[in-house]
């Protein structure tokens, strides 16, 4: 059965760090693209960044660009999102999400059609 479990989140204060994590069970994360999204209350839910599979190409959205960095622990099968200098709109349920598998390459999008698998959300709150 394939599992994915967010953790990490939490109440970080304007200019703090959080590192969430997607652990997944019930398969191998390397052959799958997986992408971080987040939704706040009354939006649609958007993407955040996303790697893929193979190679590990990444992107993110213009908004997080050079404050989060994504990457992936092949030994622990867990992929992180790494979140520096915060912001108050950061603030957001954070998802991951993956779609696969594919043994040699799956590039990443930051759409959400493009995932059938989701975890359940870890909620991050960025106040003072």
């Amino acid at each position: 059965q394939v599992q994915l479990v967010e953790s990490g989140g939490g109440l970080v204060q304007p200019g703090g760090s959080l590192r969430l994590s997607c652990a997944a069970s019930g398969f191998t994360l390397d052959y799958y693209a997986i992408g971080w999204f987040r939704q706040a209350p009354g939006k649609e839910r958007e993407g955040v960044s996303c790697i893929s599979s193979g190679d590990g190409t990444s992107y993110y959205t213009d908004s997080v660009k050079g404050r989060f960095t994504i990457s992936r622990d092949r030994a622990k099968n867990t992929v992180y999102l790494q979140m520096n200098s915060l912001k108050p709109e950061d603030t957001a349920v954070y998802y991951c999400a993956a779609e696969g598998p594919n043994l040699l390459f799956r590039l990443c999008v930051l759409s959400k059609s493009g995932y059938g698998y989701w975890g359940q959300g870890t909620q991050v709150t960025v106040s003072s």
